[in-house]
C-alpha cells in the first residue's frame, strides 16, 4: 500500500514537472515570436534573420530599384515637413507615429494616407511609400504598430490589436480635416492590419481604399507555420496553448487575427498585391483573400518579387497600378 501511494506521488510530481515545463516552453515560443526585446537576446534570431534574408529574391534589378528608393527617400527626409505625433492605446500604451504634411495645403484636397509596417518592423522602413504618397499630394501618418519601434507593449498584436489601434490615427486625421478621404496601405502585418479594419462594422467612412501588400489569411495559421519553420516544433498542441498564453497576458485570441473573415464582410475597396516568389507568405494567401473579399477589388501579382518586394521587383507596375486603384476610389469621390 506504502509503495502504491509512493509511485502515485512520483507520477504526480512528474506531471507536474511536465506540466511546467511545458508552461514554460509555451512561454518561451510566445515571447520568442512576439517580444521583439526578447527576440533580439536569442542565439535563434541571428539564424532566423539570415533565413529569412536568404529566402529574398537577391537579383539586381531589385537591389538597384530598391538602393534608387532608399537614396530619394532619404535626400526628401532632409527637408519634408514632419511631426512625431502619439496617441494613447484604450489599454494604456503610448504609440507614436511620424506624421509627412504640406504646410498650407489645398483645403479642397482631403487625401490621406496610413502606412503600415510589418511583423518585427518599425515607421523607418515605411518611408519610402510616404515618401509616393507625399509625392502624389497625400498627407502622411506613419505609425510603430505596438510593440515596435517607439510604440509601448508587452506583445506584438499579429494585426488584432494592432487594428483596434490604428482607428485612433484615424480619429487623429479627423480632428484635423474633417472632410478627410484615407487610404490604409499595410504590408505584411500591416496588410493584414489594414484588411482585419475593413471587417469592422464601425470603420470610419472615410476610409476610402486599402492597399494590401502580401498579407497573410489568419494569425492562427501563420504562428504555427512559424513555430515548426523556426523552431522546428510541431504546430499542435503548442499553438493552441500559445492562444490561451495570449488571452491571459495579451489581451487577445490569435484566432480573432483573420484578415480572411474580415474581407469576407467589407466594403471598403480592396487592392491585393503579392510577390509571385514570395517564400515567407505564400501569394496564394493574398489570392484566397481576394476571392474571399466581398468589397470591390483587384489582385496584382509581381513575377519574381519576394516578400515585400513587389515595389522594388516592378515599380512602375506597382505604384501605377495603386495610382489607378485610388484614383478610381478615392479621387472620384470628390
Amino acid at each position: 500500500m506504502k509503495r502504491r501511494h509512493k509511485i502515485l506521488i512520483t507520477v504526480c510530481i512528474i506531471l507536474l514537472l511536465f506540466a511546467l515545463l511545458y508552461c514554460i516552453l509555451v512561454n518561451f515560443l510566445v515571447s520568442a515570436a512576439l517580444v521583439p526585446s526578447f527576440m533580439e537576446q536569442l542565439e535563434a534570431f541571428g539564424r532566423i534573420t539570415d533565413e529569412s534574408y536568404a529566402a529574398q529574391v537577391q537579383t539586381s534589378d531589385i537591389q538597384v530599384n530598391r538602393q534608387l528608393a532608399l537614396n530619394q527617400t532619404f535626400e526628401w527626409l532632409k527637408t519634408a515637413p514632419a511631426q512625431t505625433i502619439s496617441t494613447v492605446s484604450e489599454d494604456g500604451y503610448i504609440l507614436v507615429a511620424e506624421k509627412f504634411y504640406t504646410p498650407g495645403k489645398n483645403e479642397s484636397d482631403h487625401r490621406w494616407a496610413i502606412i503600415l509596417h510589418g511583423y518585427t518592423g518599425w515607421k523607418e522602413e515605411m518611408y519610402p511609400f510616404a515618401y509616393w504618397y507625399y509625392k502624389e499630394g497625400y498627407q502622411v501618418i506613419v505609425p510603430d504598430l505596438r510593440c515596435q519601434g517607439e510604440s509601448e507593449g508587452d506583445f506584438i498584436g499579429m494585426g488584432w490589436t494592432d487594428h483596434y489601434d490604428c482607428n485612433l490615427w484615424i480619429d487623429y486625421i479627423l480632428s484635423q480635416d474633417a472632410e478627410a478621404r484615407i487610404v490604409i496601405h499595410g504590408q505584411s502585418m500591416g496588410a493584414a492590419t489594414a484588411l482585419m479594419m475593413t471587417g469592422e462594422e464601425n470603420l470610419s467612412a472615410n476610409v476610402y481604399a486599402v492597399v494590401s501588400d502580401c498579407s497573410y489569411t489568419d494569425a492562427y495559421s501563420m504562428f504555427g507555420d512559424k513555430v515548426t519553420e523556426w523552431f522546428h516544433l510541431p504546430a499542435f498542441p503548442l499553438v493552441d496553448s500559445a492562444r490561451i498564453a495570449l488571452l491571459l497576458w495579451g489581451g487577445y485570441d490569435l484566432a480573432d487575427a483573420s484578415a480572411l473573415n474580415a474581407v469576407a464582410k467589407s466594403n471598403t475597396p480592396t487592392l491585393f498585391i503579392h510577390g509571385a516568389s514570395d517564400a515567407m507568405i505564400s501569394s496564394g494567401m493574398s489570392e484566397d483573400l481576394y476571392a474571399a473579399a466581398a468589397c470591390p477589388k483587384e489582385l496584382l501579382i509581381i513575377e519574381g518579387a519576394g516578400h515585400a518586394q513587389a515595389q522594388d521587383k516592378d515599380p512602375a507596375a506597382y505604384y501605377g497600378t495603386i495610382r489607378e486603384f485610388l484614383q478610381k476610389y478615392l479621387d472620384e469621390a470628390k
